[in-house]
């Protein structure tokens, strides 16, 4: 018999094999939450992905020794996806000059590294690609004195404030750069940065793709037509203003493999409705979106709200984008639309709340549309995607499955650490 501990494949370095990816299931007949789904060609052990999370810690959009402690932390214990936070596709689009970035190939080798580190664990990486818009060229939210206040970084402090480009020469709100509306030439140097990015992306061996498409940054300002007043064939009426992002998708998924998930980040909603504005971006104007999108190659719509303008309008709660992500989904099944999952984020912090989300009744997985859970609500959602949660407790993963009493897989390494039977987690 040989005790020599087996090495993970395909790895530069020794690392011990995971046979089991930490966060999978062991015991019998687990809730939804912890049951694999899979996406193209890509299994997740679990429906627990970490949300891309902006650190502000790049250096010039190189990911660090920061970066790959901060992402392994969550995927190595037990995420079944791990999202590489905003990654700019062009200088001028970082939000901040310490934004990430994959508009250089020297970019690329960061990401590969960590990338190799997360397959020799049995997990998953993710990227997202984005561009800010009119909210590009800011300084750190700790830098800022005042909490909820923004600064415009000034070339002192490697900003681009002359640099900042729109749909529309419209500022975002007080205490930002004012934009440049985008020429023709703009427009197609970001379509060619989207796509050449996610070559990149491939390249560095992710194995998931998002667009950014939320939260007021480019593409998000361009669906709205409270921030996009063009009058060209990218402004006006809804099939205008979706245009640029449909030119996006179309050109990553031509150039990624057919295998590979792409997934869809937008604000549902730019809680605008109480503005006194005619016309805003919301549900509707989502669901409408949602509809075009598996003829293009969009598996999965990410489901998040707000961050277009500062006069925005709510009261949030636990649940509030997370019913958004549950009246998308019903509406799609209603239309007869099936093949786009959808993901819900948002103050996702109990291991309860998560299940629920989630969880399919008996008639089996998203069939019908009026799935009840065990605890007669309705599914929602197919993954969740937890962000901040994951800050508080990067071993998140394990404290649900515990406290659900579920028997997941921890790392060969940790196991003579599994929470103690009876523990308060």
């Amino acid at each position: 018999m040989s005790f020599k501990s087996p090495a993970a494949p395909n790895t530069p370095y020794f690392t011990p094999a995971q046979k089991t990816p930490a966060g999978a299931a062991l015991s019998a007949n687990p809730p939804t939450l912890f049951t694999p789904i899979k996406i193209r060609d890509v299994t997740f052990q679990n429906r627990i992905w970490v949300a891309p999370m902006c650190t502000y810690s790049a250096d010039n959009g190189h990911l660090t020794d920061f970066h790959f402690s901060h992402l392994s932390s969550f995927a190595y214990r037990g995420a079944s996806l791990t999202i590489i936070e905003a990654t700019s596709v062009l200088p001028n689009g970082r939000i901040s000059p310490e934004d990430s970035g994959l508009w250089t190939d020297s970019q690329i080798a960061p990401i590969k590294r960590l990338a190799d580190f997360l397959h020799s664990q049995g997990q998953k990486l993710g990227i997202q690609l984005a561009h800010a818009g009119r909210k590009a060229s800011m300084m750190a939210p700790w830098l800022v004195k005042e909490r909820g206040k923004s600064v415009v970084a000034s070339e002192d402090a490697n900003g681009w404030p002359n640099d900042v480009m729109g749909a529309s020469a419209i500022r975002w709100g007080e205490g930002f750069a004012m934009p440049r509306e985008m020429t023709a030439q703009d427009i197609r140097d970001v379509v060619n940065a989207f796509r050449d990015s996610a070559k990149r992306a491939v390249a560095a061996g992710v194995d998931v793709i998002e667009i950014h498409a939320a939260h007021g940054y480019l593409l998000c300002s361009w669906l709205s037509p409270i921030s996009n007043k063009r009058t060209d064939q990218y402004g006006g009426s809804f099939d205008n203003r979706i245009r640029l992002l449909l030119e996006i998708i179309k050109e990553i998924r031509e150039v990624i493999p057919s295998g590979m998930p792409l997934l869809l980040r937008v604000s549902s909603t730019e809680w605008m409705e109480k503005s006194g504005e005619p016309e805003s971006w919301d549900v509707e104007s989502t669901i409408r979106l949602a509809k075009i999108l598996p003829a293009l190659g969009v598996d999965l719509l990410d489901v998040s709200s707000g961050g277009n303008n500062e006069q925005q309008a709510f009261s949030p709660y636990n649940d509030y984008q997370v019913d958004i992500a549950g009246q998308i989904r019903s509406a799609l099944y209603e239309n007869g639309i099936k093949d786009l999952l959808i993901g819900a984020v948002g103050m996702i912090t109990e291991a309860e709340a998560a299940k629920s989300i989630v969880q399919n009744g008996k008639e089996g997985p998203r069939d019908p549309v009026e799935i009840e859970s065990e605890r007669g609500q309705k599914t929602k959602a197919d993954v969740v995607l937890v962000a901040r949660q994951f800050l508080r407790e990067p071993e998140w993963v394990f404290r649900v499955a515990y406290r659900l009493g579920v028997e997941v897989q921890w790392p060969v390494q940790y196991l003579r650490g599994k929470f103690l039977r009876g523990s308060n987690i």
